[in-house]
């Protein structure tokens, strides 16, 4: 199955979608699932609480993000696979790290909770047919289809894992 098209979502996301080396989603999903449990457990409890600069999140709140980013983008998935005909709404990142209780949590917690996320994605994925990948339908105004936001949602986990390596560890 080819990669979306610049057609098929807006191209603020080509940002994360262009991070992802596969052409197959389910392969690059896989993939990725086998990289960031390994990653993400290197870092320490006392560690998670750390943020590069005032104001910025913790990595806690970094990782609460990631689990709440990709249930949006997979129940976003799941209506436009389903023939949603509304637009379904935007979010505000930085609302919701602020609401999310991420750094009264553990990190193992979240580490937790992120796997069963990511599980979930796989088999959300893995029920779609050729067809519904490719739906289109409409999310914050912009015109997507469940490929991408599939490709959107490895390229997000890339994208943070690359700033956690940067500007964290």
């Amino acid at each position: 199955m080819p990669r979306p098209t610049i057609d098929d979502y807006a191209v603020y996301f080509d940002r994360y979608i262009s991070q992802v080396s596969e052409d197959d989603l389910e392969q690059a999903i896989k993939n990725q699932s086998q990289i960031l449990p390994g990653f993400l457990h290197s870092i320490s409890e006392e560690k998670s609480l750390h943020s590069y600069a005032e104001s910025k999140w913790t990595l806690r709140e970094v990782l609460q993000h990631l689990i709440d980013a990709e249930r949006i983008f997979n129940y976003r998935a799941l209506c436009i696979a389903r023939k949603e005909t509304v637009s379904l709404p935007g979010f505000d990142e930085n609302t919701y790290a602020a609401n999310s209780n991420g750094n009264a949590r553990t990190w193992q917690s979240l580490l937790n909770e992120f796997m069963h996320v990511r599980t979930s994605t796989e088999d959300l994925y893995s029920s779609f047919t050729e067809e519904m990948l490719w739906q289109k339908g409409v999310s914050n105004n912009n015109v997507v289809t469940p490929l991408s936001l599939g490709f959107i949602t490895v390229g997000h986990c890339y994208h943070h894992k690359k700033v956690i390596e940067e500007r964290y560890l």
